[in-house]
């Protein structure tokens, strides 16, 4: 069990997304930067469909009642086990009783936090994502709040030699690192964001379409996760456009009447009759997630298959990662009375 001693800003339970129910106007809902959230279960040896914990901005204050695997991605957000400084993209085995805090955000909006065995929450329509708006899903469909208690399912300990070590040494964890993913950098320049050609492409002005790919914009204070407000040049159209509701995506970039583009986010409603100039790359949606407002960015057109191509290869890099780990997990332990030396593997 987990106790929360503060909420932090937005914390709340998110998987990969409610899917089948869009029909019925249900949101897709699930985690914002999937890549994130995907390495972090697989650090901790979970299916990736398990939830892990989205922390915005802030994170929250978190007490480990049990011995426990974690793996936190994403955002630099100063994590600490009882003031020691935990590392990003490794897993980590928390010592009984650990607080586990977090400090100011130095780079990216959304870190998260997987827990081995996963957390022991009924899924709604086939998912734990939390759909605050609607009040379902994850904990009490809702962000995490003071004094809650998030159940968790029972677990060993992952990795034998985290475990020997964290008996061996009086730290309040040890990292058990098989991978280290690099960090996103910052810079000043604009980030380039690929996206392919929407449907209504033509339908926009030439001086329009070039400013789009030309041209930085700035994510407007105005962006949650239902969508992300964009502020640049005004896109207008060759002539007033009215068209029937279609079904909207995860990196939908459509264009209301004022110009200002809107990229569909996670929590996207489930149809929308504004014009789509273009649709972000899969594989770029993690960078969009972890932009603030105020951060300004580019946006690059590129073909279906090259976005496709770039998908795959985030893949097969998963993809290894899981082997790495599953072979780190298999290493049996040693025995019992090994000596100072093996406390130092």
């Amino acid at each position: 069990m987990i106790r929360v001693l503060k909420p932090g800003a937005l914390t709340q339970l998110q998987d990969l997304g409610r899917y089948g129910y869009q029909r019925y106007g249900v949101p897709v809902n699930g985690v914002m930067d999937e890549w994130s959230h995907r390495v972090a279960n697989i650090l901790v040896g979970n299916d990736e469909t398990e939830a892990t914990l989205e922390c915005t901005l802030t994170g929250p204050t978190l007490q480990f009642q049990d011995e426990r695997l974690i793996a936190l991605c994403g955002a630099d957000m100063r994590a600490s086990a009882d003031g020691v400084l935990l590392p990003l993209n490794e897993p980590v085995l928390l010592r009984r009783g650990v607080t586990l805090t977090f400090g100011e955000c130095r780079r990216g909006a959304r870190l998260y936090l997987a827990v081995r065995g996963g957390f022991d929450v009924e899924p709604v329509m086939g998912s734990t994502s939390t759909f605050t708006r609607g009040n379902f899903g994850g904990f009490a469909g809702r962000a995490l709040a003071r004094g809650d208690r998030l159940p968790l399912r029972a677990a060993d300990t992952g990795y034998p030699k985290a475990r020997r070590l964290l008996v061996q040494c009086g730290t309040p964890f040890v990292s058990a690192a098989v991978f280290d993913l690099p960090a996103r950098g910052t810079t000043e320049a604009p980030e380039v964001v690929r996206a392919m050609r929407g449907p209504q492409w033509q339908a926009f002005t030439e001086a329009a379409r070039e400013a789009f790919v030309s041209t930085p914009f700035t994510v407007d204070t105005q962006s949650d996760r239902m969508g992300y407000r964009m502020r640049g040049e005004v896109l207008k159209l060759t002539q007033p456009l009215e068209m029937i509701s279609e079904a909207t995506a995860f990196g939908t970039v459509q264009v209301p009447p004022d110009g200002n583009p809107i990229v569909l986010m996670a929590d996207r409603q489930s149809a929308g009759g504004y014009p789509k100039i273009a649709y972000v790359a899969s594989v770029d949606l993690p960078l969009l997630a972890q932009s603030l407002p105020g951060a300004a960015l580019r946006f690059a057109i590129v073909e279906m298959e090259e976005a496709q191509a770039l998908y795959l290869a985030r893949v097969d890099e998963l993809a290894a990662l899981r082997e790495q780990v599953r072979a780190a997990m298999a290493v049996p332990a040693t025995p019992q009375g090994g000596g100072a030396a093996d406390a130092q593997e």
